[in-house]
Parts: structure tokens; sequence; C-alpha cells
């Protein structure tokens, strides 16, 4: 029996990423379920033949799913990743030049996540001997940079097989930070067109079945000793849940802490789920989106237990959230770089599942104290009632965005899952959205992206799929978002994948309009209106004949128009309901006003107003930053 198998280095890449497993505790799963591709001359021959003859000999091997975008492919894969707890993942496959260059927004938003996604652009002749070929970069000062170098900034992991004996060990190297919770993010490997189609003599145990197991590393006594002493001292603790309680399946752990001790938890975008919204302990979100309950007691918080989070700006609401004079962090984080965020001198460098069962033997006896504990209940009753009120039907022709979410809330199931990630949705939803499964909350607000909503919707209800889960999936987008990256609705209709799109028509940037209002520049840009060739600028009052309706309907998709009316609010919660009803992807369109805004949180974003301004509400925009700028501090824990 021969010991080696003649291939191309494509075939022996596609059937190497077949037999990769995760292995988490008692959970084992594809790392690899399968592969998108967009074929052009610099990967048809090489990954595209691959796939093809897979698909031809043992169909199931490596499944091929098209895409409408390369950008997209990758936003399906982190959308299926995060419904995966970052077990596994899809890989994505693209030609060269524009084709790997259109990957570049999906690889920075998979690193900046802490989501993994497995990226292979195509490169230009390692031989060079056409060159320069169709699409490639050339740079007189070195010849041998191209397009997939742009990468190397935007990755986890970067290599590029020159040669095919290459392969071996730059798949096995992608791997192991692939599935490694404080590395992962995006792997990219390049692929010459060249060199992937060349053969060579690959041995047989590179392409058995092998396993990746997830590192759940346990926390250092003595740090482990140092946080709890701050904790049993604290008189006012404050939990920030981040992801990364999800990705390590800590929900349990962390409900039997808070429960026992009664410390109170507030969420980032990506903790949203880790309690449902009406345990006596959460707060909800916590930062410059956050709730007003969970803001008010994170400023007087004398010791923040982060868990599983980034602590970026949102969060800490650009660093003023945290007011007590002497407050303390203890950051739990499986990766160093964040466990030691902010200065904190207590970090605790371990995954979250495990620290917080140790935590929960370690602090036994420990409870908040009775006063603390009512004023918990006080703010959180408070807030829940200021959402319920938010919810009420206004009666007006063009409904806010707060009731629109709380009709499409009120008509969904406990187990379903919203999706979202750029504009004033996410501030919106971090507030009002309560969430009632573990996985029932997919917001990307580590890089926002506007586009992300419905292939990543997608790319969640496939992970949902794969495990045998029908829930569904809301993506809630508004039309802004909508023009940025829409096609892949045309790959759900192609598959029979359902999606249910919710999409908000607020005629321009209602986001941004309200921040530009903030720093003085008065929502120039950010309508979308007929070009006003006098004043020339876009703030004239022609709304643009733009029928996005008509649009999805031509994708395939069912499509619900909300007219305009007081029975607006009603009519999608009745939208929404024949939607979760039918087999097929739905379309629900409804006209908001974007003036219309959630209740506040106090928390506040630091968005820079020029020093220096002839407009009069710049000048007033840069007294009022100045004035909340105040409370900033290094928050050195």
């Amino acid at each position: 029996m021969s010991s080696t198998k003649r291939m191309t280095v494509s075939q022996a890449l596609v059937e190497f990423l077949a037999h990769q497993w995760t292995v988490d505790g008692d959970i084992r799963e594809r790392t690899i379920p399968g592969m998108f591709g967009i074929f052009g001359h610099g990967n048809v021959a090489g990954v595209g033949q691959a796939l093809k003859q897979v698909n031809v000999e043992q169909p199931d091997l490596m499944p091929y799913h098209q895409a409408r975008n390369e950008q997209a492919m990758v936003h399906q894969a982190v959308g299926y990743a995060r419904m995966h707890r970052r077990r596994g993942t899809y890989a994505s496959a693209a030609s060269v030049g524009p084709g790997a260059a259109n990957m570049l927004t999906g690889a920075a938003l998979a690193t900046t996540n802490r989501l993994p996604a497995l990226l292979l652009p195509s490169d230009t002749f390692a031989t060079r001997v056409a060159d320069p070929v169709l699409q490639q970069l050339e740079q007189p000062w070195d010849i041998g940079i191209q397009v997939t170098d742009a990468f190397r900034p935007l990755s986890r992991f970067f290599d590029r097989v020159q040669r095919p004996e290459q392969l071996y060990s730059i798949a096995l190297a992608a791997m192991r930070v692939l599935t490694d919770p404080a590395e992962t993010g995006a792997v990219t490997i390049a692929l010459p067109e060249d060199v992937q189609a060349e053969g060579l003599d690959v041995p047989l145990e590179f392409l058995q079945d092998r396993e990746w197991h997830i590192r759940r590393p346990l926390p250092e006594r003595a740090p482990l000793a140092r946080a709890v002493a701050a904790i049993r001292n604290a008189k006012n603790p404050f939990i920030v849940a981040g992801g990364g309680v999800i990705y390590s399946g800590a929900e349990e752990q962390l409900r039997a802490l808070v429960e026992a001790t009664g410390i109170p938890v507030g969420t980032s975008q990506a903790g949203g789920g880790v309690l449902n919204w009406d345990h006596p302990q959460y707060l909800g979100g916590v930062g410059a989106t956050g709730t007003l309950a969970a803001n008010r007691l994170a400023a007087e918080a004398d010791v923040i237990i982060g868990i599983g989070t980034r602590y970026s700006d949102f969060t800490t609401a650009s660093r003023t959230a945290f007011q007590n004079p002497d407050v303390l962090f203890v950051n739990i984080n499986v990766a160093s770089f964040d466990a030691y965020k902010h200065g904190s001198q207590l970090p605790l460098v371990a995954d979250a599942r495990e620290t917080l069962s140790e935590l929960s033997i370690e602090l036994e006896g420990f409870e908040i104290a009775p006063e603390y504990s009512e004023s918990i209940a006080r703010e959180k009753a408070k807030w829940d009632a200021a959402v319920d009120s938010a919810f009420q039907p206004s009666g007006r022709e063009l409904p806010g965005q707060p009731e629109i979410i709380g009709a499409v809330q009120s008509s969904t199931a406990p187990r379903d899952v919203i999706v979202q990630a750029a504009g004033s949705l996410p501030g919106d939803l971090h507030k009002l959205w309560r969430v009632r499964d573990p996985l029932g909350y997919h917001v990307e607000y580590a890089f926002s992206c506007m586009g992300y909503e419905i292939a990543g919707g997608l790319g969640a209800k496939r992970g949902l799929l794969a495990d045998g889960d029908d829930r569904d999936v809301i993506v809630m987008v508004g039309d802004g978002s909508y023009l940025m990256l829409n096609t892949e609705l045309v790959t759900a209709v192609a598959e029979d994948i359902k999606l249910i799109v919710v999409l908000i028509q607020n005629h321009g940037f209602a986001s941004i309009g309200h921040l530009s209002e903030t720093v003085g520049s008065e929502r120039f840009g950010t309508w979308y209106r007929e070009y006003d060739n006098e004043a020339r600028n876009f703030q004239g009052e022609k709304i643009l004949p733009v029928d996005l309706a008509m649009n999805a309907r031509g994708y395939g998709l069912d499509v619900i128009e909300i007219e305009p009316g007081a029975s607006a609010i009603d009519d999608l919660k009745s939208a929404v309901t024949k939607a979760k009803a039918s087999e097929r992807s739905t379309f629900i369109h409804i006209n908001s006003d974007p003036l219309v805004y959630a209740p506040d949180g106090l928390g506040w974003w630091d968005v820079p107003v020029p020093a220096v301004s002839t407009l009069e509400s710049t000048q007033r925009a840069r007294e009022e930053y100045l004035a909340q700028r105040t409370p900033q501090r290094p928050l050195l824990g």
C-alpha cells in the first residue's frame, strides 16, 4: 500500500480541510464543514477543480456553496462561527486581484470580533513566467508585493504557499490559530494560481482525521486569590460580561455565581444572551449604548469584573462609565492582550467557564449588602418600565425605531435570533431587545460593518441548520446598510435557506445623522435626497425614488410592505407572524421616523468636535463636547 497520494496542491488542501475536527469537551464537530467560492482565472483550475472533483467523487466531503460577493462569504463564515461558539467556520476562496481584495473587509471583521474565518485568496504566478498577469498589482519598488499582502495586518495568521511542499506546515499552522481561543480571527493562506495546480506526492497521514482540542486554561492560584480578595472586599462589585462568556459556554456558571452572590451584570454587545433579560441580576447593556440601570450602577462600582470582554470604547463609554475613584478591574480573559486592558493589576488569563467555576467555590458565603440588592432591583424595575413605554405604539403615521423593535420582539419566539451590525439599530437593540436565549442576540459590533447583516444572518442560519435547529433568524437592517450589501439574499433563495428581513426605511443614515447633529455638522451628507445643484449638497426635500421592496421582490423573496399610518405597528406584528409561519424567506418593509430615539441610558461616546469652526452649530457642539469629556479617566485599575 502506497504511503502517498498524487494530488494537486488544491486537491490536497481541500481533502485536508475536510478531515479537521474541533473537540470541545464532549462536543466534536467539523472545523471546516464547507467552502464558499467565487471562481476566476486565479482559482478556477485550482481550488475550483478540486471542489468539482470532490463533488463528483465524495459530495459530502467538502460541500461547496456559491456566494455573490467575496466580502459576504467571510461574513457568512463569521455568522456561522458565532452560532457554533467558535468551534467551526467556513473557508472562503477568491480569485486574484479584485476577488481577493473584496475579502479584506471580511478579514478585518473576523479578526476584530475574535471569530474564526479561513480565507483562501488566490495569488499571481509564483514562477512569474507570465508577468504581469491579468489583475496583478505592480509596485516598481517591490514587484513581489501583491494584493494578498494587504491581508497581513488584518489576519491572525498569514502565509503564502510558494512551493507545493510548503502546504503541510502552512496548513497545520493555520489550523492551530483557527482553533485557538486566544489567537483566532482571520486566517489567510494565499495560493498562487500556478502552485494551486501543481502536483505533489501527499503523505496519507496529512489527509487523515485530525482533532484540535480547544484550550480551556485554568486560572493560576495566586492571581485567582488576589481577585477573590478584591471581590470579597468590594461593596459594589459589577460584572461586565462579553462574548467570551458565550464562546466558552459559561452561561450556567455565570448564572450560578450571580445568584449566589447577588452581583449585577451588564453586557457588551457580544455578551448579549449570557443571562435572560428578566434575570434579577441582569441590568442589560453597559456603556455608550447601555441601559440607565447598568450605567448608574457601573458608575458607582468599586470592583469591575470583566469576563471575556475586549473593553471597547462603547463598553467603557469612552472611559467615562466607571467613575468610582478607587475602582479596581478584575479582568478574566483567555487572551492576555485583553486581560491586561486598562492597566488592570488583577488580570486572570484563563477560560471564562473554568474561572467562573473556581470563583463560585472561592466566593462561597459572599453576598452583596441588602441595600445594594435593593438598588439593583429598583434600577432594573425603572428601566423595564422605560422599555415598556418605548414599545408602546404611538399611532403616528411613521413609527419610531423603538416601537418597531418592540413589535418585532412581541412577535418572535424566545429562541429566535436577532441579527444586526451597524447604524442606530445596535444601540437601540442593546438597550431594548429582551434576550431570551444564549444565542438569541447576534449583533456584530466590534467592526460594526455596514452590510454584515444579511450575509451574517445567512451564516447564522447555516450554523443553526447544521445542528438541526430550525429556529428563525430575523435580520433587522436600515436602508443605508441594506444598500451596502444585500446580494446574499439571492444565495438564501438559491439554497432555500429561510431568513426574515425587516428593513427599516429611514431614507438615509439614521445613526450618523444623529451623531452629525451632536458634533455640529447638521446631518450633512446623511440624508438620501436628490442632489441640489444650487446648494451643491443632498440636503433638499426630494426623497430618492428608490424601491427597496421591489429590489427584494426581484431577488425572489416574499415581500410584505407596511403602509404608513396609525396601524403600522399592528401590521408589522402581523407581518412578522406571517413570515414566521412561512417556509420561504420574507422581506418586510416599513417606513420609520429616524428622529424618534430610544430612552437615554446616560452613555457617552468620544467623537472629537473641531476646535475651530465658523459654524455656530459646531461651536456649540464643541462646548458640549468639552463638558462631556470632563469625567474621562485613564481607568488604571
